[in-house]
């Protein structure tokens, strides 16, 4: 038998017993019944092992921050007014209590109890202040229902200070404007129509900056501290080869799998030295991965993911119970009664298990062919690559979400 012969094979197990591969007497076997693409040529496997070898390259400041240049979060509760009958109801007393507190501060008072808060919701308001923002510039805010609201849709939220956790002395941002929930819904007579989420929304530029939040990016000794997003010793260390690379006065030194110490030197511009760094490019690695949502059915692998010798065999077993209500009509004048009974019928089968054989050194894409050939789930592909792991085939960590 040819070598690709051996790369993917295609059995029928219809009959229980083990497949044999056939001779120069014996009959031609049938086709298969999926049809595969065409393995990769060993020039191509040599290019593609080197490439996930190497890693892809990318600028540093895509994989990795300065340390101090950081978000931060703020937030705050408020009160969304305009709302079409479908705000908060009195089974939320809070909204009550603070509509009547903007009354107070308006000089007019009101009892709570009195008041009727249809048209009006209590929400939270939260918002992503970036690094560098200053006074007086315009930045997104989220606004989501806290009560028992139907709907923010026609809604403003009033002016809304959002502060830091922790930190109720100072709003970091103050928020207004019309609520856009990019959804609807309408009902009549006890029939609805829903289109996306109409609880939560958003105001584009809908919060302006009061007080800045201080960044600070310089440590003791004029140190600066580059740090990755996905911790990794391989990449650190190259980040830290490339830099010295390009700039030895920077003395970068990879402290551990997610910091580099770098060293401003003396007279430079800190603006410009990091900006310089962020600019270089590099080969970042990536660690053998499988991620797995069994929810949703999501498989995500990694390409430099390896799998062993491993042979594959899959089948599954339906069972089907079907219940049909059967009507028993007496004859006439019979004084029989009509009576209902259920005829139930359970079905049940076997589909005939398929065999793949899994070549030493398979890749993401002979896997892909491998799966694509047995016709196979999502649930039935997550229940293969679990037990390839536990066989020890599967050489990559497994992350379930």
């Amino acid at each position: 038998m040819s070598k690709s012969a051996f790369w993917i094979l295609m059995v029928s197990l219809a009959s229980g017993s083990p497949a044999q591969a056939p001779t120069s007497s014996d009959p031609a076997p049938p086709a298969p019944a999926a049809r595969l693409a065409p393995s990769p040529s060993a020039v191509q496997r040599e290019r593609i092992a080197q490439a996930e070898d190497r890693g892809v390259e990318v600028r540093i400041k895509d994989i990795a921050h300065f340390r101090g240049v950081r978000s931060n979060q703020v937030s705050g509760f408020g009160l969304v007014i305009g709302l079409e009958g479908t705000g908060d109801t009195k089974k939320t007393p809070m909204t009550q209590t603070l509509l009547a507190n903007l009354f107070l501060d308006y000089g007019t008072q009101v009892d709570p109890k009195n008041m009727d808060v249809r048209n009006v919701a209590l929400v939270i308001v939260t918002c992503e202040l970036p690094p560098f923002a200053k006074p007086g510039a315009k930045v997104d805010v989220l606004v989501s229902s806290v009560g028992d609201a139907k709907s923010l849709q026609g809604g403003t939220l009033l002016q809304t200070p959002l502060f830091a956790a922790g930190n109720r002395d100072r709003a970091y941002v103050v928020s207004e404007g019309p609520i856009s929930i990019g959804g609807f819904n309408a009902s009549s007579g006890g029939n609805s129509v829903q289109k996306n989420h109409v609880n939560v929304g958003r105001i584009p530029e809908g919060g302006i900056v009061e007080s800045s939040v201080p960044t600070r990016v310089l440590f003791g000794g004029n140190a600066m501290y580059l740090e990755l997003d996905h911790e990794d010793l391989t990449t650190a260390q190259r980040v830290a080869t490339e830099v010295s690379k390009e700039l030895p006065e920077a003395l970068a030194t990879a402290l551990d799998g997610a910091t580099i110490q770098l060293t401003l030197p003396s007279g430079a511009n800190s603006v410009g030295f990091m900006s310089r760094i962020e600019a270089l490019k590099v080969f970042a690695d990536v660690e053998a991965k499988v991620v797995i949502n069994e929810r949703t059915g999501t498989i995500v692998v990694g390409g430099n993911v390896r799998i062993g010798p491993a042979a594959v065999a899959h089948g599954s077993l339906n069972v089907r119970i079907e219940q049909e209500p059967v009507i028993s009509q007496p004859a006439p004048l019979s004084n029989g009664q009509t009576v209902q009974t259920t005829q139930t019928q359970v079905n049940a089968g076997q589909d005939t298990a398929k065999v793949a054989m899994v070549a030493p050194n398979t890749t993401v894409a002979d896997l892909a062919r491998i799966l694509q050939a047995l016709e196979l789930k999502p649930t039935d592909i997550i229940s293969i690559l679990q037990a390839l792991r536990q066989q020890g085939a599967l050489k990559a960590r497994i992350e379930l979400q």
